[in-house]
């Protein structure tokens, strides 16, 4: 389908204004973005763990999700809720007892701590099972909601409240877990990773082949956060792009074993562009810690070169 925005953004809302997450927050246009791609007059039901957008956005007797039936399940189950309904549904509709005629649509949401942890026993079992859903993660890097605790989407040399920076200890000592590509490794249909750019076109198309794919489908989207991270609230868009163009968050999909990368920079941006204007790093840019930068640089560029083979690999083998 052609991405034609000006008629994308006169579909029903199914999330509203009025929420109460931080401003400059990545979370409420993740959600926007993703969602746009739901047909209207297809059936949403969306669930959502426990997390900065579900404590924001549905408060009692409050909530910003509209159209759709929306579930909030505790922080380690939102996958486990959202293909127990897949199932439940595909029961009622093959007893006749739900219209043949009409389509329903399984989404999930979840922040990086209930998904690259808590939450990976139950979403690592409803891809294998294979379920007809999307789970989409928003990753802000940390348990923000609870005080920014380091979560293993943490980068390294990260500051948190859990792992600070300090004279003994230069924050975060591991590196993050690349999540997409051990759900990549489940051999399910389709896997995306995308962000936050001006016009929304790489969330919305990779949303819209994830939601109408037959089968269990992830996206990982960078969800920037201003209270974690320490940029000001305006720049949202701008620190997304960063993190795009200096390849610490590569734009690619995976369909069928076969990866594409989506955006590759005509100059590819050094990361310290993307860490400088974040208060989570400005310990790295002090005298003597050089290693700090070199040693992020060098795992960014490992994973950049090897996303170009696995381009290489997989679509020679088509």
């Amino acid at each position: 389908m052609a991405y034609n925005l000006k008629e994308i953004i006169k579909r029903k809302t199914r999330f509203s204004a009025g929420h109460r997450m931080c401003a400059g927050c990545g979370a409420p246009p993740v959600v926007r973005g993703v969602l746009s791609a739901v047909k209207e007059d297809d059936n949403l039901v969306i669930t959502s763990a426990t997390g900065c957008l579900e404590v924001s956005s549905c408060i009692y007797p409050y909530t910003s999700w509209k159209n759709s039936s929306f579930i909030h399940s505790a922080f380690e189950n939102a996958s486990a809720t959202c293909s127990g309904i897949e199932a439940t549904y595909n029961v009622l509709k093959k007893a006749g007892k739900l219209p043949a005629d009409k389509t329903t649509k399984f989404v999930a949401f979840g922040g990086d701590g209930g998904t690259y942890d808590i939450g990976l026993q139950s979403l690592s079992g409803a891809m294998e099972r294979g379920h007809d859903m999307v789970y989409v993660c928003y990753d802000n890097g940390a348990y923000m909601n609870t005080g920014t605790q380091r979560s293993s989407a943490t980068p390294k040399f990260a500051d948190t409240t859990t792992a600070p920076a300090g004279k003994v200890v230069p924050g975060k000592l591991q590196a993050r877990k690349d999540l997409t590509e051990i759900i990549a490794k489940h051999n399910i249909p389709y896997v995306a990773q995308t962000a936050l750019l001006n016009n929304f076109k790489d969330i919305h198309e990779k949303s819209e082949k994830a939601i109408y794919t037959e089968g269990a489908c992830f996206i990982s989207v960078l969800s920037p956060c201003p209270r974690g991270w320490g940029y000001p609230t305006e720049m949202l868009m701008e620190i997304s792009k960063l993190a795009v163009d200096t390849c610490f968050w590569p734009l690619y999909e995976i369909k069928d074993g076969v990866y594409t990368i989506n955006y590759k920079p005509a100059k590819k941006l050094p990361v310290e562009e993307f860490l400088k204007p974040q208060k989570r790093f400005r310990h790295m840019f002090k005298e003597g810690n050089e290693w700090m930068i070199e040693s992020f640089q060098k795992e960014v560029d490992k994973k950049w070169e090897y996303l170009l083979a696995m381009e290489n690999l997989t679509n020679n083998d088509k």
